[in-house]
């Protein structure tokens, strides 16, 4: 005897099979569409990505920390503690200039542009952008990822611009194909990855607008990229390095930052010398 009728599940319900292996490329692709369709709603088009290391201390808690290791007492905790204090200053930097960021992007005159900050929504140098941006009551966008034991995004990004990925190369897309201009605090690997990924389309010529880079702290990047070995190998060309714009204080990033992203997409003359306005897929 037959059974009694069903209704079998739908495919786009059956979370057994979304979370299967052989449902990667729908994961894939939602991770697109769904920032998409976001980003589209609230005319998202143009972002202003801060990269830095999430282990960077607010200046308030490196102190603390300093304060409670000398009270410890063992040298080894101390010396940590006292580089972590000095590298605190970029967290107030950071915060700073998305502040000013956002406050010169919502005063701008041309309605069509507005050069939100975006960050990778995690603590420390991400933390202190979308803080910044908040304090200049802006949005600013917050594209996660899903770590093992990794906080969720901060507080200080925008709820309805706050996104978690799974995969880092979707993550990585929308980083770069919303970016007009990048600012690169001291970081570790993950700052060095997403570094390098935008140098390279830069360079390479695979990214087709012009895109000022900021490499910001002078005394930790000097310790950790050297580009003389790979001119004098030949491994990069002569005109490589001039591709970041190194600063250490607010007031160059400010200034330049500002005025490239006049000069190539607010200047009405950009496009008549070759600058076309790049578009999104949010238009």
């Amino acid at each position: 005897m037959p059974g009694p009728m069903h209704r079998p599940e739908k495919a786009y319900r059956n979370m057994d099979f979304l979370n299967s292996r052989e449902a990667r490329g729908l994961r894939i692709i939602s991770e697109y569409l769904e920032p998409y369709a976001r980003f589209h709603r609230f005319a998202v088009e143009d972002t202003i990505v801060f990269f830095g290391s999430a282990r960077v201390m607010s200046p308030d808690t490196a102190a603390r920390e300093l304060e409670a290791a000398r009270r410890e007492g063992d040298a080894a905790v101390v010396e940590r503690a006292e580089r972590a204090a000095t590298l605190a200053r970029y967290y107030d930097d950071a915060r700073s200039l998305a502040r000013r960021m956002t406050a010169w992007s919502k005063d701008l005159s041309n309605t069509r542009r507005r050069f939100i900050v975006a960050s990778g929504a995690g603590p420390g140098i991400m933390e202190a952008a979308n803080r910044g941006a908040s304090e200049s009551a802006g949005l600013s966008v917050g594209l996660g990822i899903s770590l093992p034991n990794e906080p969720t995004n901060n507080p200080y990004v925008s709820r309805e611009l706050s996104f978690e990925f799974h995969y880092f190369f979707m993550r990585k897309f929308w980083f770069a194909y919303l970016a007009k201009a990048l600012v690169i605090f001291p970081g570790g690997f993950g700052t060095l990855d997403e570094l390098f990924e935008i140098l390279t389309l830069v360079q390479t010529g695979k990214s087709r607008k012009k895109m000022p880079i900021v490499l910001y702290g002078t005394r930790y990047w000097e310790e950790v990229l050297n580009f003389e070995p790979m001119l004098r190998w030949g491994t990069i060309s002569p005109g490589d390095p001039d591709l970041v714009h190194r600063c250490d204080d607010v007031d160059c990033a400010f200034e330049y930052l500002t005025g490239e992203l006049t000069r190539l997409y607010l200047d009405p003359e950009s496009e008549a010398r070759g600058q076309k306005p790049v578009r999104s897929p949010a238009r």
